[in-house]
């Protein structure tokens, strides 16, 4: 998965200008370089307007915030958490304005991601088969997780209609196996049809994907709405990477096995048991 930056939270103390509203109907300031990147990975982004002088976007993308401050002259900008001069948070204040506008994108602010290893050169030169090409790709798909951060990770195209994948999803909950901690199943949301699309979309958006598919999977048609609104570009790239290794069905089922090879499976898997026991610890 393409992780987000280490979030700090900068302290920025200030109290030159007050608190502002701010109306969504606003005309927007112009967007930094590195948030238009995100949103083209498929993140989705708010600006939650002008407090302390400083320009305030949210994206989110894999069910993670990233809150950016940009300077007055917007030579450059900072990102993290905005405090007053109390120490108070104003980024609540702003999530709480934009979702009283009726945005409900948002529920929290988002847990502190770990930030990721950089490589090293050698693995940049390294030599890579097509089964690590293809498993480079997954790694770098926008999925959700379900299940335990540090179980056994096993990757699974779905699209939310999908009833091979529903079955394949309550095979694992049936065995305990997600509770357990025997293994993360990492979903990876497409869209064979409008509808489905946007629904996948939602739920790569959504502050807590493990609860809105469970949700989803429990019968509940408000889980996943299919809402025009929500950016689709995370959902494109996971099905060009679906296109680009010919899969054309859901689930697909992709594994590192404990040889160290990338296993796939077609369909629902059969054997739940042999799975767990394949996957590389």
């Amino acid at each position: 998965m393409i992780r987000f930056f280490h979030l700090f939270a900068f302290v920025i103390l200030s109290t030159i200008l007050p608190y502002q509203a701010y109306a969504q109907s606003t005309a927007l300031p112009s967007m930094p370089a590195p948030i238009e990147n995100l949103v083209a990975e498929g993140a989705q982004v708010r600006y939650l307007g002008k407090d302390k002088g400083l320009d305030a976007w949210i994206t989110v993308k894999n069910g993670k915030e990233q809150y950016f401050y940009v300077l007055p002259d917007q030579s450059a900008f900072v990102m993290g958490l905005l405090f007053d001069d109390s120490g108070k948070l104003v980024t609540v204040r702003q999530v709480d304005r934009l979702r009283a506008q009726g945005d409900d994108l948002l529920d929290n602010l988002a847990d502190i991601p770990i930030e990721p290893q950089p490589a090293t050169e050698a693995d940049a030169f390294k030599f890579k088969t097509p089964s690590e090409r293809l498993f480079t790709d997954i790694e770098g798909s926008n999925w959700v997780a379900l299940g335990q951060r540090d179980a056994p990770v096993v990757y699974s195209f779905i699209d939310p209609q999908c009833p091979h994948c529903h079955a394949f999803i309550n095979d694992l909950l049936s065995s305990k196996a997600l509770e357990e901690g025997k293994v993360q199943l990492r979903l990876i949301p497409v869209g064979f049809k409008d509808e489905t699309r946007a629904q996948a979309a939602y739920l790569i958006a959504a502050p807590d994907p493990q609860m809105a598919w469970m949700r989803h999977m429990a019968g509940d048609e408000q889980a996943l709405p299919a809402r025009s609104d929500i950016n689709q570009q995370g959902v494109q790239r996971n099905l060009s990477i679906m296109t680009a290794w010919k899969f054309n069905v859901t689930p697909m089922i992709i594994y590192r096995a404990n040889d160290n090879s990338v296993k796939i499976i077609r369909g629902r898997a059969n054997d739940i048991a042999a799975l767990l026991n394949d996957i590389r610890r």
